[in-house]
């Protein structure tokens, strides 16, 4: 297969998001060989150790989404200085249990929207710190807190600013080299 895998988390359960508009317009950006998949995580149930011997159903899936991606993209808002609860707990499903974390040496980059002008920088940091416990292969750089406005961004994902459009697609380009870059000196396991 030519290109890569992508499997994305939309941090937010919302039917409004703007972060899913945010990802509509990455995948609309990215470069040609990368295929998406989202991992959904809103039916998931609260995780607690004593699923850990018979995993549901929902947890799964989950973990053989992650399994089938080749790394993995988080768009995320930010809840209260932090990443919502129910990206925090699917992360606690997909890295459990203890030595079946799905999370290890995979690739994987953080972004997120947000209608004030420092755009998910404390949840990034947060969720940053969580993908470094589970031993994520994060690509640091380009940092990307995205400003989120109605004239820039179309309910489709369409990106109405070139200025914003040009970043989105350089954030994207530079994911997808990561990818490689990455994948060269640890690939995923069939």
């Amino acid at each position: 297969m030519a290109g890569y895998r992508v499997g994305y988390f939309v941090g937010s359960l919302s039917s409004t998001s703007i972060n899913r508009i945010l990802a509509k317009a990455l995948i609309r950006l990215a470069p040609h060989d990368l295929a998406f998949t989202e991992i959904p995580i809103g039916d998931l149930p609260l995780y607690s150790q004593d699923y850990d011997d018979s995993y549901p159903p929902e947890a799964t899936a989950l973990k053989d989404a992650i399994a089938a991606s080749d790394a993995v993209l988080f768009v995320t808002p930010e809840y209260n200085r932090s990443i919502p609860g129910a990206l925090k707990n699917a992360i606690d499903w997909a890295s459990r249990p203890w030595g079946q974390n799905s999370f290890d040496h995979i690739p994987a980059a953080v972004i997120g929207a947000s209608i004030g002008q420092i755009g998910t920088a404390v949840a990034q940091q947060s969720l940053r710190a969580v993908l470094s416990f589970c031993n994520a292969r994060q690509m640091t750089a380009p940092e990307a807190y995205i400003h989120f406005t109605p004239e820039v961004f179309a309910p489709d994902g369409e990106v109405l600013a070139e200025d914003t459009a040009a970043f989105l697609r350089d954030f994207m380009a530079e994911f997808r080299d990561y990818i490689e870059r990455v994948l060269t000196v640890l690939p995923r396991s069939a």
